[in-house]
């Protein structure tokens, strides 16, 4: 039964890495097909917009009310939570001038995190985690960040994020948030998904100090499965931190104007933090494998004891065997047959036999 579960979790998890995209083969480039879970849920679109005297926050009821926070003199945040609505995705793209195949790159959920540049607006690939107790796996969701002169649009595949905190922040008016641009919005955002992603590694650290104790006090079958259940979980992790180090490190080094050099001072803030997950990810791939190592010596340690107390019990009981099929012989004429005490002795010299063969084995430090 296990066999078969884990059979039939292989397609998951190669899903997860791998992602089909080879029905977009052959397509004119910019030709808009969403890519990831299908969902049949209407696209959310939220507004935020604000200045440092006021606030501004609503939910749109359609994508052409859109272009009215383009030109504004305030700073716009238009989060869109799904991107499977390919006739909103248009319309938004029309009114704030974006290029057909950025629109192509937001539909498409299977990107890597990458930065490009179209003078105008910066367009950034993020993966955003997500870990799943239940299950002890993280789900990776693409957001897709525009950050234009006066206004930043991110998509999401659905709705629930790690921006809360971004939000209260504007709704509060605490801190330098509603005094800058939109460049300082975006790096707040880009820096709220990359602390997101410390909450994960301590949850997985704690699962992998578990599964190290379990490893040493009782290894099962099962242990070893979740030790690559967890290095599925590393390369998956690794896969959206890697690039996400690139993006950074390419938005400091950006000559746009829509980044400003105290925002880039900030920047770097974040790039560390991606260098620390990154070690971090690395140092829990190193403990993985070396609790594979770990795993398959405990298990080969406990084999051998086995074999030895069976080795040691089959060489006590040979001699005792070999006197016993002497002793077993049909035969007339044989000696000791017919002596009175010949049965007790035969019992007293197999038991000191054995008592003898035991000492020596302690006496070895075999036992």
């Amino acid at each position: 039964m296990q066999s078969k579960q884990q059979g039939s979790r292989r397609p998951i998890v190669l899903k997860r890495l791998l992602p089909k995209i080879s029905h977009k083969a052959g397509k004119a480039p910019g030709t808009l097909m969403h890519v990831g879970k299908v969902r049949d849920e209407a696209i959310r679109i939220r507004v935020i917009d604000y200045t440092p005297e006021q606030l501004d926050e609503r939910e749109l009821v359609s994508a052409e009310q859109c272009p009215a926070f383009r030109d504004t003199p305030s700073i716009s945040w238009i989060n869109f939570d799904g991107v499977h609505q390919l006739d909103i995705l248009e319309t938004v793209g029309s009114a704030f001038g974006l290029h057909p195949l950025v629109l192509e790159d937001v539909v498409n959920t299977a990107h890597r995190p990458k930065l490009e540049d179209f003078d105008d607006y910066l367009f950034m690939v993020l993966k955003m985690p997500r870990y799943d107790s239940a299950t002890d796996t993280v789900i990776t969701e693409q957001v897709s960040l525009i950050l234009g002169p006066n206004y930043v649009l991110s998509f999401q595949e659905q709705q629930g994020d790690v921006f809360d905190g971004v939000r209260q922040r504007l709704r509060n008016n605490k801190g330098r948030l509603r005094k800058m641009g939109a460049d300082y919005l975006a790096y707040v955002l880009l820096d709220s998904l990359v602390d997101s992603y410390f909450s994960i590694l301590e949850n997985l650290g704690e699962e992998i100090e578990r599964l190290e104790e379990d490893i040493i006090d009782r290894p099962t079958p099962d242990t070893q499965s979740r030790i690559h259940h967890f290095k599925r979980e590393m390369i998956l992790l690794r896969k959206a931190v890697w690039p996400l180090r690139e993006l950074i490190s390419g938005m400091q080094r950006e000559e746009s104007p829509l980044i400003t050099d105290t925002t880039r001072i900030f920047l770097r803030d974040v790039y560390d933090h991606t260098i620390q997950i990154i070690d971090t990810v690395e140092t829990l791939r190193d403990i993985l494998s070396g609790l594979l190592d770990l795993y398959m010596s405990s298990i080969s340690n406990r084999m051998n004891e086995v074999m030895k107390v069976l080795t040691i019990i089959a060489t006590i009981f040979i001699p005792l065997t070999f006197v016993a099929g002497i002793y077993g012989m049909n035969f007339d004429y044989m000696p000791e047959l017919h002596w009175p005490w010949s049965y007790p002795l035969l019992w007293l010299g197999m038991i000191l036999m054995a008592v003898f063969m035991f000492i020596f084995f302690k006496r070895k430090r075999w036992l």
